[in-house]
């Protein structure tokens, strides 16, 4: 079933972390297994922020050997960082598992990811200058708490709650995810595509890798690969309507602009609240409403509908 979320402030920061905390706190019957941030910041053009895991949640409950482990993943990381070039401004533990790194680096980002993951253990879930991927098991409350979202100051983000299905219950098949190697592209997504292994080895013959067998990666790693040929992003949704196969909602976030696209069936649920200085997407109304406890107008959007949305603070 899974919930997914979206706001943007149109012309000023706003307290993002505790706003999409609430609207997925409120979406938590929709999937109660994990819940993931994909988080917009004022960016700095002379650094990134890399948030990164050595270690799934369950895996630290197996005795002393995997916290040895961690450290040892943890140092490892750091080597081959200072070995890249990259210098780390702040470093700041999340959990015994999940950092977060302001770094100086001006090389290559997919040379650098590629080299970071392949420490054992290791998967990067975000790398951008704006954008900050925080994702985990349990509900939005406890996420938050973990990750100490709620001071959280920016200008929109997207979330998902998720239901496993298909798929493992552990923080690599959940979402968001992060357009690999591209700074700041996320995507969560309500649905499931009928061509993905297709659409994958296409985008695998062109270079790009997968952390998972998740579809809402693939629509990332699409609609960063149509941006990086030169669309604007807009004009790449509207392409994935008639390319990418299925009955879908998504909701993508770049560095200054969150969109919407839903494809031709309109068979998963999506709610607009649209104001003169703050847009709300999500699955129900009463995410929305969480944020925005008095009455207001909203709709649904139509099938095959893309839209977009830029901050201009």
């Amino acid at each position: 079933m899974c919930g997914i979320a979206g706001l943007i402030h149109r012309r000023k920061t706003g307290d993002i972390g505790r706003e999409m905390t609430s609207m997925l706190q409120s979406l938590k019957h929709r999937g109660p297994d994990s819940t993931g941030f994909a988080l917009y910041g004022k960016p700095k053009s002379d650094e990134l922020v890399m948030r990164f895991k050595v270690a799934e949640q369950e895996e630290m409950n197996k005795g002393f050997d995997i916290h040895d482990q961690v450290k040892q993943r943890k140092a490892e990381v750091n080597r081959r960082l200072e070995e890249l070039g990259a210098k780390i401004v702040e470093e700041e533990p999340a959990t015994e598992y999940a950092f977060r790194y302001r770094m100086k680096y001006d090389g290559d980002r997919r040379k650098l990811a590629d080299y970071i993951e392949d420490v054992d253990g290791a998967e990067i879930l975000s790398l951008g200058h704006g954008l900050e991927l925080i994702k985990d098991l349990g509900d939005a409350g406890r996420v938050a708490n973990q990750y100490s979202l709620s001071s959280f100051s920016g200008t929109h983000a997207i979330g998902h709650t998720r239901m496993a299905t298909e798929s493992d219950v552990d923080i690599r098949s959940a979402h968001p995810y992060w357009a690999y190697p591209f700074a700041d592209v996320s995507v969560v997504h309500n649905g499931q595509l009928t061509n993905y292994w297709n659409g994958r080895r296409a985008l695998e013959r062109r270079g790009h890798r997968f952390m998972s067998n998740c579809d809402s990666e693939l629509i990332a790693v699409y609609l960063a690969d149509k941006m990086e040929q030169g669309a604007e992003l807009e004009d790449a949704m509207r392409d994935s309507i008639e390319e990418l196969d299925g009955v879908f909602t998504y909701l993508v976030a770049t560095s200054d602009s969150l969109g919407m696209a839903k494809d031709t069936m309109a068979a998963k649920p999506m709610v607009l609240y649209e104001g003169d200085d703050f847009i709300g997407l999500a699955s129900e109304e009463v995410a929305i409403r969480s944020v925005f406890p008095h009455e207001i107008n909203t709709f649904d959007p139509y099938e095959g509908e893309v839209r977009v949305w830029k901050s201009h603070a």
